[in-house]
């Protein structure tokens, strides 16, 4: 079988896959808190674990995907749970607000064409096994119980901050649910928060420790090895979990089972706004898929863009920037568009193909292989048709669904006055008419022997 090597976050280096199973993968990936719409920041990572998947399975590796659903849990910098938060916000129950941010997160990973996980688990749903867990932890001495709730004693467990490289010693204690007076370290973490004394919740459950609600932590731990086992293959997350909620999974991991429970942590970049700055809805910068929708951009644009780009390296965003994309993404369709089909993939082509999927997910050198092999004059079309399409089960454009657009009577004919106008230089009636063609929705592009006509991407 194919080696392939990814980069583990836990040893800061390119390591080869070794599955426990041989020719079976388990990945854990973290998902979303559905409290609010997804938007193109979010989406990267899922395009991220997709771009995984697909390349695991394409390598012939069976993959089991598992990725949970916060529904409960997660604090905001303010320690209010999320879910309340956005409930407040809408006039929702709690329960409304999580069931319609799932609907719309799935909404855009299908606008995006991201295969969908193999389980999907809700933390509402996983109570029960949070509570073992968290039971098992504290029978093993690593937990101590204070007003507010049941939390992780981190200086029982050694390596704590070596998953991080965290300072201890500098380390603010302003960290969501992990603000207490109470805690015996600043780098303590809540198991199991109770519900305030004068105060309930739409969302608590009965427990050993008292009503509450499970820490936001302790739910990825209960259902990663629920579904994989003690112990899997790959946690998937983006960099931003590594200091606080990846590294307190692998405390718990300790904590219950005496040892971490991935052997491989995997870790998206940011996506950043314009110059690296961090995104923000005023700069316009923070969209959904449906808003991009909205704006005449196909979201497959954004996730052409996101194969541009090393996972490990992030990606600068903004609409601009994806509308100056758009010709680039169209230029490929229509370029797999026009081959014929009947071809076979290419075997030097496709060893290329492996060789960088195999090298940590080296998609933007696949991307300069695919438009090399437009290019390439010694390659058959069917072949280049075939060998591209072959590629597209990693990529997920959705090639071969591309047809050639049919453009208008009506725009042809315009567009051939145009050319007729071009050629007799009467340069005033051919700008009439390429402002009139572009007034029906289509854009004329020139060139050197040539033109172009494509419908038109509203702003």
């Amino acid at each position: 079988m194919q080696k392939i090597f990814l980069y583990n976050t836990a040893t800061r280096k390119k390591e080869e896959l070794k599955p426990i199973v041989e020719g079976k993968v388990g990945i854990y990936s973290c998902g979303p808190t559905v409290y609010w719409s997804p938007h193109v920041g979010n989406m990267y990572a899922y395009l991220f674990n997709d771009v995984l998947v697909r390349s695991l399975r394409y390598l012939d590796y069976e993959v089991k995907q598992v990725m949970n659903i916060t529904d409960v849990g997660e604090l905001s910098d303010s320690g209010e749970d999320k879910m309340e938060k956005g409930a407040k916000r809408e006039g929702l129950s709690v329960w409304d607000v999580a069931r319609k941010y799932e609907k719309e997160f799935f909404e855009s990973s299908e606008l995006l064409n991201i295969t969908k996980p193999n389980v999907v688990c809700r933390a509402t749903e996983y109570i029960a096994e949070q509570i073992e867990l968290i039971k098992k932890i504290e029978i093993n001495g690593f937990a101590y119980l204070i007003d507010d709730g049941l939390y992780f004693d981190t200086s029982k467990f050694a390596d704590y901050a070596k998953f991080a490289n965290l300072k201890l010693d500098k380390l603010i204690d302003t960290d969501r649910e992990e603000i207490s007076s109470f805690k015996k370290n600043k780098s303590d973490f809540a198991l199991w928060k109770l519900t305030p004394k004068d105060g309930k919740r739409e969302m608590e459950w009965d427990s050993p420790w008292g009503k509450g609600f499970p820490g936001w932590h302790i739910e990825c731990t209960a259902m990663s090895t629920k579904h994989l086992g003690d112990v899997f293959d790959i946690h998937t997350g983006g960099i931003d979990h590594i200091p606080v909620h990846h590294t307190n999974e692998i405390a718990q991991g300790y904590g219950a089972f005496g040892r971490q429970t991935a052997n491989y942590w995997v870790h998206n970049a940011w996506l950043t706004g314009k110059g690296g700055r961090k995104m923000s809805k005023s700069a316009g910068d923070i969209v959904t898929m449906q808003e991009l929708k909205s704006m005449g951009i196909e979201p497959l644009v954004y996730r052409y863009m996101f194969l541009n780009s090393h996972y490990r390296n992030g990606m600068e965003f903004s609409i601009d920037g994806l509308k100056n994309t758009i010709k680039s993404y169209e230029k490929l369709q229509n370029g797999v568009a026009h081959l014929p089909d009947g071809g076979v993939v290419n075997e030097k082509y496709q060893q290329k193909f492996i060789n960088y999927i195999s090298d940590d997910l080296a998609i933007p050198q696949v991307m300069a292989l695919v438009w090399g092999l437009l290019k390439d004059t010694e390659i058959g079309d069917a072949d280049k048709k075939a060998t591209i399409l072959d590629f597209d089960r990693v990529l997920g454009l959705d090639l071969g669904k591309v047809t050639e657009e049919i453009i208008p009577e009506e725009i042809l004919k315009l567009s051939q006055e145009r050319i007729e106008a071009k050629n007799a230089k009467d340069w005033v009636k051919a700008d009439e008419l390429r402002e009139k063609i572009k007034s029906l929705g289509y854009l004329v592009e020139d060139f050197k022997n040539d033109c172009k006509i494509r419908k038109l991407v509203l702003s």
